[in-house]
């Protein structure tokens, strides 16, 4: 009997724990009604599907942050937003990725991450022209649609009865033979008709759904260390030996503008370095002040080159690198692989903006198509 007892336990928990895993992926299909959602969206504003309940189509996409994939169709969001406002058609933009989740390496492609504050800065650059909405800490508007990765699209009808999911368009370099599903869709349910081709397959980033535990960069092992540096180092490094994307900052461990961005600096080394970005920081402290700068930079973990200048004489040291760079720190200078400037910001740096520069300076690879010219649009 006891055997028994443990085969219909076997039995009954299995079977619920098979329920739960097809509820958890199912996908909305088409014909079926909207879910219900209460969510914060970057203006401050609590929306849910009331908002909406005057317009005749209502499109709701599935973005994320950092995802390359979801940065190339925000302008096309932008586009379809404007282009179909005065027919009655409402777009909406949903983030539901778990801020929490991503790494710093997570975010080599991006400015900024997944949270809500991250958000309001994207939606802000960006000017997008639509409500985006944050559902991030559970993921469950995600879960209820069955959206699984970011650029995911969903169009209703003014029943609010599925009609379209899918992707946005079949080409994310929008070529000359592209295949605009979404609109096609939007266009078909304002002209009272059917939507000819009502699913399709959704290319994205995995989104992390509801997940809890907090996956920022642990402090690293690699050895922290400072090193004098000569005149001819500082003229050597404005030429850029590197190869690569430098970043040159100049601080000093006496400078409070300087000590404040240094951990933000620091994250940006982190989150580049392995695209190709070489990062180096300058102290103008005297060299006398060695152990205090190593201890600084130990601090801050910072494994980056880390140079010190050599003399007591900074001025002199700080024309060694560039005349016209400026004396007063913090100087921060970005130099292409040939030694141009790409960025100069003397006084604190506008982080979104250094970020910003590096990305629009780092090159695509095939995973991430696109990439650089997002970012060096304007």
């Amino acid at each position: 009997m006891r055997t028994k007892f443990y085969v219909f336990l076997f039995i009954l928990f299995g079977s619920l724990a098979v329920s739960w895993l097809s509820a958890a992926a199912r996908l909305l299909t088409p014909g079926q009604p909207l879910p219900s959602f209460k969510l914060t969206g970057t203006d401050g504003v609590v929306y849910t599907p009331e908002d909406w309940k005057q317009s005749k189509v209502l499109v709701v996409a599935f973005l994320c942050n950092h995802c390359t994939a979801s940065q190339v169709y925000e302008a096309r969001l932008n586009g379809m937003a404007q282009r179909f406002n005065s027919a009655g058609v409402a777009v909406i933009a949903i983030q539901s990725s778990n801020p929490a989740a991503v790494t710093e390496r997570d975010l080599a492609w991006s400015d900024v991450g997944d949270s809500l504050e991250d958000m309001k800065e994207r939606a802000e650059f960006r000017k997008f022209r639509f409500p985006y909405l944050y559902d991030g800490d559970t993921g469950s508007t995600a879960q209820a649609f069955g959206a699984t990765v970011a650029p995911y699209i969903f169009i209703f009808d003014a029943a609010r009865k599925l009609r379209y999911e899918g992707r946005i368009d079949s080409d994310p370099s929008d070529g000359q033979s592209t295949v605009h599903n979404a609109s096609d869709a939007i266009e078909a349910l304002l002209a009272d008709k059917p939507v000819k081709l009502s699913t399709t397959t959704a290319v994205g980033c995995k989104l992390h759904l509801g997940a809890t535990t907090n996956a920022k960069s642990m402090p690293e092992s690699r050895p922290i260390d400072v090193t004098l540096a000569s005149a001819e180092m500082l003229t050597a490094l404005r030429r850029n030996p590197t190869g690569k994307l430098l970043l040159i900052n100049f601080y000093a461990t006496w400078c409070g503008p300087c000590v404040t961005e240094f951990p933000d600096l620091m994250a940006t080394n982190r989150m580049y370095r392995d695209r190709g970005l070489a990062f180096t920081t300058v102290s103008s402290n005297v060299p006398a002040e060695k152990p205090e700068v190593l201890a600084f930079l130990r601090k801050m973990n910072a494994t980056t080159t880390n140079l010190l200048y050599g003399s007591d004489d900074t001025y002199a040291m700080q024309d060694a690198f560039d005349p016209n760079a400026g004396s007063a720190v913090p100087v921060t200078v970005l130099l292409s692989p040939r030694g141009d400037v790409l960025f100069h910001e003397q006084g604190e740096i506008d982080l979104m903006e250094i970020r910003r520069a590096i990305l629009a300076n780092l090159p695509d690879d095939p995973d991430h198509v696109g990439a650089q010219a997002y970012w060096a649009a304007k």
